[in-house]
């Protein structure tokens, strides 16, 4: 709950920079600015592994409204998920220690998005995840090929990353 404020400033900013024509192409980034806050701390007095996740919540979210995809997963009520993630920890985000998060889509398959977010501070690289999702719909996961036709495109994917590569097949089932 205590990162309420930080999703609807995320969304209004989303929203606002895509009214104004600042859209973010498909395999574009998106960089959010944050603060560690005491309430991101665990006992160890830096930011806890499980906030980082939240946060990355945060970055898919800024990347699929600035996308163009908001309004069709509203319309046609998609649930982004995911079905894997691998981060590595490189170091501590202290108390109050303002960060970047950059989120980018690296490439797709029949199934799955895969996603790269790289969280930086001046010290340099504090964490770098690669993260499985997907969207589903009312008959189950939405082909990727989909959800991109529904923003007007039919590109191609990159190759796949070793990162990528080492999550794929490990996600959602079909069922």
């Amino acid at each position: 709950m205590n990162l309420i404020f930080r999703l609807l400033a995320v969304v209004v900013a989303a929203v606002a920079a895509t009214l104004r024509g600042k859209r973010i192409d498909l395999l574009g980034a998106s960089a959010l600015r944050f603060r560690v806050w005491p309430t991101d701390l665990d006992i160890n007095m830096h930011m806890t592994n499980a906030r980082y996740f939240s946060v990355m919540d945060l970055g898919r979210t800024d990347l699929m409204i600035r996308a163009g995809l908001g309004p069709v997963i509203l319309n046609k009520r998609w649930q982004p998920v995911l079905g894997g993630a691998t981060v590595r920890y490189r170091r501590p985000l202290r108390p109050f220690q303002r960060f970047t998060l950059v989120s980018r889509v690296l490439c797709w398959d029949e199934k799955y998005i895969f996603i790269e977010h790289r969280m930086e501070s001046r010290k340099g690289l504090a964490a770098l995840a690669v993260v499985q999702g997907a969207f589903v719909g009312r008959s189950g996961v939405v082909p990727p090929a989909e959800v991109l036709a529904a923003i007007g495109s039919d590109a191609a994917s990159p190759p796949f990353p070793d990162a990528a590569a080492a999550l794929r097949g490990q996600g959602l089932s079909t069922a």
